[in-house]
This record gives structure tokens, sequence and C-alpha cells, in this order.
């Protein structure tokens, strides 16, 4: 049983930043990419950043040079640090592992999910 628990969200202004966490149990998940996703009210889950094992990284146009994804294999653990956020970042943020090989970034790609963590940032 492949267990994803995020953590790290919370209620920051404009320009802050943030870092999120998701500890993966339950299988080696070392060999697939592990991504981050997030999802607005009334908007449908986007793609945010994607790693896979070897450190190839993969971002959203929106995030790119404010969040960096990284992963620690040792510690079964994906990391998102997130700078300079704006409003529109704001939404539930989801880790989430891969079935598939490189690094994919769409949501039916990815067949294990957290329960998702609150990020909102106010401007």
């Amino acid at each position: 049983q492949v267990q994803l628990v995020e953590s790290g969200g919370g209620l920051v202004q404009a320009g802050d930043s943030l870092r999120l966490s998701c500890v993966a149990s339950g299988r080696t998940f070392s060999n697939y990419a592990m991504g981050w996703f997030r999802q607005a009210p009334g908007k449908e889950r986007e793609f945010v950043a994607t790693i896979i094992w070897i450190g190839t990284t993969r971002y959203a146009d929106s995030v790119k040079g404010r969040f960096t994804i990284s992963r620690d294999n040792a510690k079964n653990t994906v990391y998102l640090q997130m700078n300079s956020l704006k409003s529109d970042d704001t939404a539930v943020y989801y880790c989430a592992l891969s079935g598939v090989g490189g690094i994919p970034p769409y949501p039916h790609q990815y067949g294990y999910w957290g329960q998702g963590t609150q990020v909102t940032v106010s401007s």
C-alpha cells in the first residue's frame, strides 16, 4: 500500500516562500517520477513540477524560475521550494507518484496521490 503524505502548506503573503514536503512509503519509489500538482477552486488539477531519480526535472511555465523540485531518495521524500509566491499560486497542492517512465506532466500518468496541502497566498 503506497502512501504519500504532504506537509508544509500554509497562509503567506505575496512574495514570501514556502517549502512543501512529501514522504512516500509502501514501495521503492526511486525508479519513478515524483510530481507536484495543484488545484484551485473551480479549476482543473494542473501540473507544477516533476523529478526522476537521477534528478532530471520538468516545470510548468507558470512556476519556472520561482519553484524548485528536489528529492531525497534515501528518505523517500520529495520537496517543492516555492519562492516569490503570487496570489495565483493559491491552491491545494498534491504530491503524486507516477507509474510510467520519463518525466510525465499529466495527472493520468500518476497512479498514487497524497491528500493535498493547502497553500494560500494573500496579495
